[in-house]
């Protein structure tokens, strides 16, 4: 069997080497790995791929700093002619990207079947263009790889009983990823006389619904400069949000640091007792490593811990960041709960693809 695997992210690259891994052990099964380019990342250097021990890719589009339309448009026609040159018995793409939703829409319509990572995420904001490439990409793929059940639940609702696809829910790649690297992080982190002692909350931001808006970020600077006063806060910037403070003359009274790698991120998120952030990814790591998370979004597409008490969303106000950090910092949760899966959802995913192709 031939996987064809269109990546387009770093975030990407960590979930896919998961399923990688999964398919090293398994000599019957060539996986071939396509980045798109969508995400220029200066961190995903040849140290990046050798200590994250992910393959590296063999087709690089260079496909970035586009328009939604032209970008989709490039990627389609790039990917249809590496299928076409692979002839992959299935392509495999994840989470919720122009990339993800290019790799599906060149696939289907030459008649490859399409695998979604991630599938039935639903955050009920047509606004987000993540949510229509989730959306669309669900829609065509033939194998519907669920983290969650609420995920199953979302795509039953939308009537995927009736179609002719496999829902299946495997667990989440996330957490595969997590374990995996948790393991390591004692030894390759660097971050340790960064990280104070006592209780401190560590800190993303980066959605354009926040950064780009002046009023919401002016608020969440406020926000965050409050809890800095009651303990520090520690932000590795994005340089997208710090070219967006500089611009709208907004300073952040909080730790500030250069933005970290994975390994880093795990250690801060171990030791912190609260994470603030409007990163999806962040949210579950969070929970991953039994932090309470307060999301500064008007929605989340992991609805499951916000309803089980382990993450809260906080509105673009000074006070109620304020508010809600306090409150889930001296929440007493039992994170002891299967949300995600077990750990093994690549190896779920590989088992099902052999089953059915």
């Amino acid at each position: 069997m031939k996987i064809l695997t269109i990546v387009g992210a770093r975030p990407q690259f960590v979930k896919a080497a998961t399923f990688s891994r999964a398919v090293s052990k398994n000599s019957t099964v060539e996986e071939i790995l396509v980045h798109t380019g969508q995400h220029f990342d200066a961190n995903m250097s040849e140290v990046f791929f050798e200590e994250m021990q992910i393959p590296k890719p063999a087709y690089n589009l260079g496909i970035s700093s586009m328009s939604h339309g032209a970008m989709t448009g490039k990627m389609l026609a790039g990917i249809e002619e590496l299928i076409q040159k692979e002839n992959p018995d299935v392509l495999l793409v994840y989470g919720d990207t122009n990339s993800t939703l290019a790799g599906a829409l060149a696939a289907r319509k030459i008649h490859v079947p399409v695998g979604h990572v991630e599938a039935g995420l639903r955050s009920f904001n047509m606004e987000m263009p993540e949510e229509v490439n989730r959306i669309l990409t669900d829609r065509i793929s033939n194998f519907l790889f669920c983290p969650t059940d609420s995920a199953v639940a979302n795509l039953k609702r939308e009537g995927f009983d009736h179609f002719d696809a496999d829902v299946v829910r495997t667990g989440d790649v996330m957490l595969d990823a997590a374990l995996f690297y948790a393991a390591q992080s004692a030894e390759k982190s660097t971050i340790g006389d960064k990280i104070p002692t006592g209780d401190f909350a560590v800190c993303t931001l980066h959605r354009a619904e926040n950064t780009d808006s002046k009023s919401r970020l002016k608020e969440i600077v406020d926000g965050l400069n409050l809890i800095h006063r009651e303990m520090p806060v520690i932000l590795p910037l994005h340089p997208r949000t710090k070219k967006m403070l500089a611009q709208h003359g907004l300073r952040l009274q909080v730790e500030v640091i250069e933005p970290v790698g994975y390994f880093d991120m795990i250690a801060l998120l171990q030791r912190a007792s609260v994470v603030l952030t409007d990163s999806g990814g962040l949210q579950k790591e969070a929970f991953f490593f039994k932090t309470p998370c307060v999301t500064i979004r008007d929605q989340t597409e992991w609805i499951e811990l916000v309803d089980r008490g382990f993450n809260i969303l906080a509105n673009a106000d000074a006070d109620d960041i304020l508010k809600k950090c306090t409150a889930m910092r001296n929440k007493n949760l039992n994170f002891d709960v299967d949300l995600y899966g077990n750990g093994h959802a690549a190896e779920e995913i590989l088992v099902h693809l052999k089953s059915r192709l």
